[in-house]
């Protein structure tokens, strides 16, 4: 089952299990995890994240996912929460909010 811990800039970290995989956005609402969602208020961008640990438990991103991030001239370890999807298994995926805005 997949554990995604969520790195705020501060505070402490916070931990959720995911056990079929599944979108990160879907785990941030469950979990109250410290990334914004502005995108959801036509502001996107603000919910990208860096992947510190695990980018190999994700699913590549897809086109439109890549366009975004190429606005923004985001490194290869950069995702757009709202479009990042888990694989189903074992390991564990440390996120980062980017916050820029």
């Amino acid at each position: 089952m997949p554990t995604i811990v969520f790195e705020p800039p501060t505070g402490a970290p916070k931990t959720a299990e995911a056990p079929e995989g599944g979108a990160v956005a879907d785990i941030c609402d469950a979990h109250d995890a410290p990334v914004p969602f502005s995108c959801r208020s036509a502001s996107c961008g603000t919910c990208r994240v860096e992947v510190l640990e695990g980018a190999n438990l994700l699913l590549a991103p897809e086109d439109e996912e890549l366009d975004i991030l190429d606005m923004f001239a985001a490194p290869k370890t950069h995702r757009l929460a709202c479009c990042a999807k888990m694989k189903a298994g074992p390991g564990k995926i440390r996120l980062r909010p980017i916050n820029d805005y």
